[in-house]
């Protein structure tokens, strides 16, 4: 791989004087990106049309990718370690999910009716979530978490919906610590994650007026916090008893498991939103569950509920999706990925363990994210700069997210510039300068 240089790291400097050092190596070795990123910002408020793609200075352009390798603007090559935020799981390229696409290529992209694979990729996601009686198609995870909720108002006639703090079910479902001023107008109670007590009283205080209980099994974007399977259960059982309907959203999570994250934890909920990779990289967005309740949205009903979308069914989605979930995302796949997944986790905290200082990587299988002292943002900064200096692409937050190509030698590679990262780096991460 063409790897960027890698920039000049100090000992005993300032954590500013760091990151400062760190961001003029990136400056020097990406000079396409910056130019391509600067023309953006003409046309697009800071040059970007989705906020979770940028970073300062400026976000790498990639122009390529295949298997478990980006390549940017540059010319360096990178494992991808950010994975498309869990869409890419099938890694760039996949042979078989490109020649479903280009199948269709031939054939007409959007017909006005029905398609030829829509009823087999529906019955392929029922099979895969034994929760899943019926399914329908839409074109995102936060649609899939907006019809879901509307689902529960219309269901239950309520309209209160429990979320939790520090989850994302979307552009405008985002629940950080103190708010948010970008929200979408539900009548929402936020309650601390993996807090039963507090939970349970809220529960009981809204009964009678409560829509929804809408949870992630693990914190994605959140820090892949893992919900404790006490707390999961309580939230099932006392929503199911008043009435509220128990909603999982899966669009991270349900790669964790063949079933998803419900399955490995004996989940049953209500509702299921998936999303991400299981569009076979496209566009794409799901939410089902018990047939009584989905039923209502049969349109030969005469009460039916209105579910509109163009491109709820693109043939390019329903192909790429079909062939993902049939011929790719097999049992033995997801497993091997899932078990690299936990190793690499158990290498990074050894790491940190040996080195002595506050560092702690979280998640379930093949998500993960790695935690600094108090999440300082300077440190993160620090840490996506140095790895990336190192041919490794993570997301800034920290994530870690592997995908279906990776062996065991890529992510050795990752644990050695981690490694490297901690030695350099020891006393900024202890505050011990």
């Amino acid at each position: 791989m063409s790897l960027p240089a890698p920039h000049n790291i100090r000992a005993n400097i300032s954590l500013q004087d760091a990151v400062r050092e760190a961001e003029d190596g990136f400056i020097a070795a990406n000079p396409e990106s910056r130019s391509a990123w600067q023309e953006a910002c003409t046309a697009m408020p800071g040059g970007n049309t989705r906020t979770v793609l940028y970073f300062d200075p400026f976000p790498l352009t990639l122009v390529r990718g295949e298997d478990a390798v980006v390549h940017d603007a540059d010319g360096h090559a990178y494992l991808d370690f950010l994975g498309e935020y869990t869409c890419g799981l099938l890694g760039h390229s996949n042979a078989i999910v490109k020649a479903a696409l280009e199948k269709k290529l031939q054939n007409g992209i959007n017909m006005g009716g029905p398609g030829i694979h829509d009823a087999a990729f529906a019955a392929a996601l029922c099979n895969r979530f034994p929760s899943l009686e019926r399914v329908r198609f839409c074109n995102s995870g936060t649609e899939a978490n907006l019809l879901a909720l509307n689902t529960a108002r219309a269901w239950t006639g309520r309209d209160v919906i429990m979320v939790f703090e520090g989850a994302y079910h979307g552009s405008g479902l985002s629940f950080p610590k103190g708010g948010s001023s970008f929200g979408l107008p539900f009548d929402t109670i936020v309650c601390p994650y993996n807090d039963a007590a507090k939970a349970r009283a809220l529960i009981a205080q809204h009964k009678d007026t409560l829509a929804a209980v809408l949870i992630e099994p693990m914190l994605g974007s959140g820090g892949c916090v893992p919900g404790d399977i006490e707390f999961l259960e309580m939230l099932q059982s006392e929503s199911q008893s008043c009435g509220a309907l128990f909603i999982l959203d899966e669009v991270m999570t349900s790669r964790l498991s063949p079933g998803g994250l419900q399955q490995k934890l004996g989940l049953a909920p209500d509702l299921t939103t998936l999303g991400k990779y299981l569009g076979g990289g496209m566009s794409f967005g799901a939410f089902g569950g018990r047939a009584e309740i989905m039923d209502r949205f049969d349109p030969r009903n005469p009460d039916a509920w209105m579910h509109a979308g163009t491109f709820n069914n693109n043939v390019l989605t329903m192909a790429a999706g079909l062939a993902a979930v049939t011929e790719v995302l097999t049992d033995e796949a997801l497993n091997r990925i899932n078990d690299l997944g936990d190793r690499l986790r158990d290498q990074l905290n050894a790491v940190a363990d040996k080195a002595g200082v506050p560092v702690n990587v979280t998640g379930i299988g093949s998500l993960m994210t790695i935690h600094v002292k108090d999440n300082d943002p300077d440190l993160l900064k620090l840490l996506q700069l140095d790895l990336i200096a190192a041919g490794q692409y993570i997301a800034r937050r920290g994530m870690v997210v592997l995908s279906l190509p990776m062996t065991d030698a890529d992510t050795d590679g990752l644990v050695d510039a981690f490694a490297e990262f901690v030695d350099s780096r020891s006393s900024l991460l202890t505050g011990n300068i």
